[in-house]
């Protein structure tokens, strides 16, 4: 009598591992699939990683346009229509034929 009531203790333990075990690999699938870097999220990583990239094109392409006018500015070498351009802005300085259209 005494062995059969020690029987579903000893199923209990001895399905205890494998259940523990099946919960953690439940938990690590359910994360490959709906975490924050699952499954499921990649297509949000893709969009994200394109709005990225186009900043960074249009950042690279700002840049490229000061470094250019960084080497109009040299100063053993300033480019003439750059600096009339420049001084008019700064001075206000307008020649008599000249009309000024302001842009805001």
């Amino acid at each position: 009598m005494a062995a059969l009531a020690n029987r579903p203790a000893l199923l209990i333990r001895r399905a205890a591992g494998p259940a523990v075990a099946l919960i953690i690999i439940s938990y690590f699938l359910g994360a490959a699939v709906v975490g924050d870097n699952g499954v499921l999220s990649w297509g949000e990583t893709r969009r994200a990683k394109a709005e990225r990239q186009a900043q960074v094109d249009v950042l690279k392409a700002e840049q490229e346009r000061l470094l250019h006018r960084t080497r109009l500015l040299d100063p053993n070498r300033t480019d003439p229509d750059l600096a009339e351009e420049m001084t008019r802005r700064e001075l206000g300085v307008v020649r008599q034929d000249e009309v000024v259209v302001p842009l805001n």
